[in-house]
């Protein structure tokens, strides 16, 4: 794991809550260029990337991590006020995103899961990404029916609660189902529909639905 923020503390509470739960970190930066040298070096599986820091920026380094590390997956670390950076970065299927002010359980949670290979979106991420999105226009909502229109009616239930930005947890509770099964469906529904992530099939069910 590296960690790279340009705030001390930040990186200094975040690398102690992943050592409580056995995550190892191997590198610590405090701007852009320093964690993309720490990447090359370690190849780390997971890179946690402040969107804001000096030169080079969490996007930035995130873009460049196919050349410098194909096998480290980004996981951004965001605050309420980054939401049109929060929207790029959705569009162009980032790993995972988690707010600054998350629980350190959830935040533990997203890396376990990035580091598997899954995409981590925060519930209230989703929600905040879906307020800024304006409708989108006739050719895309008819994209949007057409690859909403693949899945199974148990699917699009599920599909309707992410784009609600409800968790696993949640939609457990409403389907009646076990949040291991609604995590089965939701990649299956993700991998249907073409989608990097919740948010993105999110924004699709909201466009089927314009």
């Amino acid at each position: 794991m590296v960690i790279a923020d340009d705030e001390p503390l930040v990186v200094e509470g975040v690398r102690t809550v992943l050592h409580a739960a056995g995550i190892e970190t191997v590198a610590m930066a405090h701007n852009g260029s320093d964690a993309l040298t720490a990447i090359e070096r370690h190849r780390p599986e997971v890179a946690l990337l402040d969107l804001h820091m000096p030169g080079l920026g969490g996007l930035a380094v995130a873009e460049r991590l196919p050349a410098v590390s194909p096998a480290t997956r980004a996981l951004v670390l965001t605050s309420f006020g980054d939401q049109a950076n929060v929207l790029s970065a959705v569009e162009k299927g980032a790993a995972g995103f988690v707010l600054k002010t998350c629980a350190p359980e959830e935040l533990v949670t997203a890396v376990r899961a990035v580091a598997a290979g899954e995409a981590y979106l925060s519930p209230v991420v989703t929600r905040m990404v879906l307020g800024l999105v304006a409708p989108e226009s006739a050719p895309r909502r008819r994209d949007a029916v057409e690859r909403v229109a693949r899945l199974a009616a148990r699917e699009r239930e599920v599909l309707d609660a992410v784009a609600e930005g409800l968790s696993n947890a949640e939609i457990a509770g409403r389907v009646h189902m076990s949040e291991a099964t609604v995590k089965t469906y939701v990649s299956r529904v993700l991998a249907k529909l073409g989608c990097a992530n919740r948010v993105q099939a999110a924004m699709l069910a909201r466009d089927a639905r314009s």
